[in-house]
C-alpha cells in the first residue's frame, strides 16, 4: 500500500509550484511591461531577461519573507487540506484576474488563501495577527512608495537632462532601462518566490517531515528554495500578455527614461521589503511607480479609470482569495473525490490559460514593431516630452 499521506504531500507540493508559476505568469508583466512599452526589448526578450533575473534571486536572498508567509497561520493547525484549499483558492483568483486583465498580486492571493482555509478550519484565532497587520500595511504603503520614488526619480532625470537633446536622453536611458528592468525582476524573484518557499515548508512542518528550528522559524530546506525560484522564473518565461497591456499601454505612455524611472524606483521599495521581511506586492509598487512617473507631466496623464479599477482589484483580493479557499477547504473534507475533481480542474485551467496566452502575445508583439518603427516627433525622447 502506498503511503498516502507521503502522495498528498507530494502532490500538494506539485500544485504550491504550479502556483508559483502563475505567480510568475500572472506578474510577468511587472517586470517587462515598461521595458516593452518603451520597445527597449521585443516581448520574447523582455521576458528572458526578467526571468533570468528572476532566477539569480536564487544566489542573493536571505528568507525572511518566506518565514513572514509560512506563519500566517498557526504551524500547529496547518494541514495538506489547509495548504491545498489554499493554494487552490490564490490560483483561482490569479486565473480569474489575468483572465480579466488585471494586475492584481498574486502575494495577496496566497495569503489570503492559506488565512481563508486555516479560518475554515479553526477559526480566527489561529491568524498570526503580527503577519497579517505588516502585508496588510503594506497594501497600502508599498504603491505609495512607488509612487513617491517614481514621481521624485522622474522629476531630478527631467531636471538633470533638461538641456540635452531628445535623441541623446532617449538613447541613453534605453541602455539604462535594461539595468533597471534586471534590478527590478531581481527584486521580484527575491521577494514572490519566497511565498511559496513558506506554503510548502509550513506544509512539511504541519505533516511531520520538517521541525521547527529552535528560534521557532520555518526551515528551508535547499531543494525547496530552488524549486520555487526556478517555477516562478519558468512562469515569468511564459509572460502574461494580457496584463502587460495594462500596466504598460492603459495606464499612462512610457518613454524609456520614464520606465527606467518606474522600474528603479520599484526595485527599491522592493529590496526594502524584501530586507524587512515584509511579503508586498511587487504589482502594486510596479504600478505605483509608473503612476508616479506619468503625473509629472500632469495629473491627465493617468488614465485613473483604469487605475480605479486596478485598485479595487487589490482591495478584494485577499478576501476573494480567502473565500475560495474556505469553500474549498469544507469540500475537501467532505468529499475527497470532489476536491480530486477541483485539483484536475486547476491543472486544466492553467493549461488553457498558457495556451490562450501564447495567442494574447501575438496581439502584444505587432504592435510594439508598429510603434516601433514609426517617426519619432519633435521632443518625444526629452524628459519633459513624456513619461
Amino acid at each position: 500500500m502506498p503511503d498516502l499521506v507521503l502522495l498528498s504531500v507530494v502532490a500538494i507540493v506539485l500544485l504550491a509550484l504550479v502556483f508559483d508559476f502563475t505567480n510568475g505568469f500572472h506578474d510577468a508583466a511587472n517586470s517587462i511591461a515598461t521595458v516593452v512599452s518603451t520597445r527597449v526589448l521585443t516581448p520574447r526578450m523582455a521576458v528572458i531577461w526578467a526571468a533570468s533575473f528572476n532566477f539569480l534571486a536564487f544566489f542573493v536572498f536571505h528568507t525572511k519573507v518566506a518565514n513572514t508567509v509560512g506563519k500566517t497561520v498557526d504551524p500547529a493547525v496547518v494541514s495538506e487540506a489547509v495548504v491545498f484549499a489554499g493554494l487552490v483558492g490564490a490560483i483561482s483568483w490569479n486565473l480569474l484576474t489575468w483572465w480579466l486583465g488585471l494586475p492584481t498580486s498574486s502575494s495577496h492571493a496566497i495569503i489570503g488563501g492559506f488565512a481563508g482555509a486555516g479560518v475554515a478550519k479553526a477559526g480566527f484565532s489561529v491568524l498570526n495577527a503580527a503577519s497579517l497587520e505588516k502585508t496588510i500595511l503594506f497594501i497600502f504603503l508599498s504603491p505609495l512608495l512607488g509612487m513617491a520614488l517614481g514621481f521624485l526619480l522622474m522629476l531630478a532625470n527631467m531636471w538633470l537632462f533638461q538641456r540635452a537633446t531628445p535623441a541623446r536622453v532617449d538613447g541613453l536611458f534605453r541602455r539604462l532601462q535594461l539595468v533597471s528592468a534586471a534590478a527590478f525582476s531581481l527584486g521580484h524573484g527575491g521577494n514572490d518566490a519566497q511565498k511559496t518557499m513558506g506554503i510548502i515548508s509550513a506544509l512539511l512542518v504541519g505533516a511531520g517531515y520538517l521541525k521547527l528550528e529552535a528560534d521557532n522559524s520555518l526551515p528551508m530546506p535547499l531543494w525547496v528554495v530552488f524549486a520555487a525560484y526556478t517555477a516562478i522564473s519558468l512562469g515569468t518565461l511564459s509572460g502574461g500578455w494580457r496584463i502587460v497591456k495594462t500596466l504598460g499601454q492603459r495606464i499612462t505612455a512610457l518613454k524609456p527614461v520614464g520606465g527606467f524611472s518606474a522600474e528603479t524606483a520599484a526595485a527599491c521599495s522592493l529590496y526594502l521589503a524584501t530586507f524587512l521581511g515584509v511579503p508586498v506586492s511587487t504589482t502594486h509598487t510596479i504600478t505605483g511607480a509608473i503612476v508616479g512617473v506619468g503625473s509629472t507631466r500632469r495629473l491627465s496623464a493617468v488614465r485613473w479609470g483604469v487605475a480605479g479599477r486596478i485598485v479595487w482589484a487589490w482591495i478584494l483580493t485577499i478576501p476573494a482569495a480567502a473565500v475560495m479557499a474556505a469553500v474549498t477547504y469544507a469540500i475537501t473534507v467532505s468529499r475527497f473525490a470532489v476536491a480530486a475533481l477541483v485539483l484536475a480542474a486547476v491543472f486544466v485551467a492553467v493549461v488553457l490559460a498558457i495556451r490562450r496566452n501564447r495567442r494574447d502575445i501575438e496581439t502584444v508583439e505587432p504592435a510594439a514593431a508598429t510603434e516601433q518603427t514609426a517617426p519619432t516627433r519633435s521632443g518625444a525622447g526629452s524628459p519633459g516630452g513624456g513619461a
